[in-house]
């Protein structure tokens, strides 16, 4: 493994820096305290960090020494609704929010990367480093868009990194064209009649109609998407009642649906919604099936994929880059690879898989990602 000396030097502080962001979790579009602490660190570097771009998103500018093109770098910075049950000494001291994604190894390996190219400022071109809000709920990169990132900060590529447990340490995933799945999360609001629960006749249940649909939300996508295309749908919330003998007068069903081709996500959201119609038909209740977030599929340009291949390559060895797998995951990421080429990619860790309470990122992935952003930096601005 070929780590840049430098950043192995940087790894004290870059684990400082994660566990502290891993200590104090902030939810999507509320990483204030997150963002206040990368922007003085990038203050510290000499660097001119703006703040509040997308509500709490934090952009900085690292300008070579002579003009060129610009590659942007992006990581995420907000963290789940959920507990840390990782029994670290640094767990969230935040009840019922943790960083059990990653983000927060994300942020304090970009700030690392950031330190080191301060110091060794590019010799042509820039770098552009993006610290964003929200990727959880799919809201965080177009909010930065809506703010300006693009008008104010225009990049020729741009390029992330997210941990990745489904492949082994000291490995790299990175593969040219469709990469990660887009999504919509969806909400089903369910109204219906409250009562008592041993007179059932006089209400109208939203359970029974709940417990209907979720069952035929599981069957949609063998009922109707093509067996040749990618396609899921996923219940993760289901809400109601209050106690034992009160039937309540509402529920809700929430989870998101995910394809590789934008026409298969919507055809699927329209079997959702006639779903819906279906049971409110069947039930008597009334039922509203909505969008909360629209992500397009991840695509990454065949030649930035093969230029983060080759960046990993030479910090983990050219046997250590896999591009043959299939990841059923999202990342609002992609409206950043609408606007201009790049790529995204994996590095292999052990722990529990993401989303789980049990989870926690590896720090010794922090100076391995820093390395692989400034070779594949000084590799595209060299080249581009």
């Amino acid at each position: 493994m070929k780590v840049i000396e430098e950043l192995r030097g940087f790894a004290p502080q870059m684990t400082a820096w994660r566990h502290q962001l891993h200590r104090h979790p902030e939810l999507a579009f509320g990483e204030h305290r997150t963002a206040a602490l990368v922007a003085e660190q990038l203050q510290a570097m000499g660097l001119s960090p703006v703040t509040g771009v997308g509500g709490t998103g934090v952009v900085a500018l690292i300008e070579g020494l002579s003009p060129g093109p610009t590659v942007a770098l992006r990581a995420d910075m907000d963290a789940l609704p959920m507990e840390d049950a990782s029994g670290q000494v640094y767990a969230s001291q935040t009840r019922g929010i943790s960083h059990s994604c990653g983000h927060d190894g994300h942020t304090a390996a970009l700030l690392g990367t950031a330190q080191h190219l301060a110091r060794h400022r590019p010799a042509r071109g820039n770098v552009l480093v993006i610290f964003q809000p929200a990727e959880e709920n799919g809201l965080g990169a177009k909010a930065m868009i809506d703010g300006g990132l693009l008008r104010k900060f225009p990049f020729d590529e741009i390029y992330a990194f997210h941990n990745m447990p489904l492949l082994r340490p000291g490995t790299a995933g990175v593969r040219p064209g469709p990469t990660l799945n887009g999504y919509i999360v969806w909400e089903v609001q369910i109204t219906g009649v409250g009562g008592h629960g041993a007179a059932f006749f006089r209400a109208v249940d939203p359970l029974q109609a709940a417990a209907r649909l979720a069952t035929e939300i599981s069957s949609l996508v063998g009922r109707y998407v093509d067996p040749a295309d990618t396609a899921l749908i996923t219940v993760c919330r289901m809400e109601a009642g209050t106690n034992h003998n009160i039937i309540p007068d509402s529920a809700l069903l929430g989870g998101t649906l995910r394809a590789l081709n934008k026409d298969v996500m919507m055809k699927l959201y329209e079997r959702l919604q006639k779903a819906c119609e279906g049971i409110a038909a069947m039930t008597g209740c009334t039922i509203e099936c909505s969008q909360l977030a629209i992500v397009p599929p991840c695509v990454n340009a065949p030649h930035a994929a093969e230029a983060a291949a080759r960046a990993c390559a030479s910090v983990l060895g050219e046997d250590a880059v896999v591009s043959e797998f299939r990841f059923p995951f999202t990342d609002d990421f992609a409206f950043l690879l609408e606007a201009a080429p790049g790529a995204y990619l994996f590095l292999g860790q052990e722990s529990a898989m993401c989303h789980n309470s049990a989870y926690d990122f590896d720090d010794a992935l922090l100076p391995v990602a820093a390395s692989i952003f400034v070779n594949l930096v000084d590799e595209r601005l060299r080249t581009l």
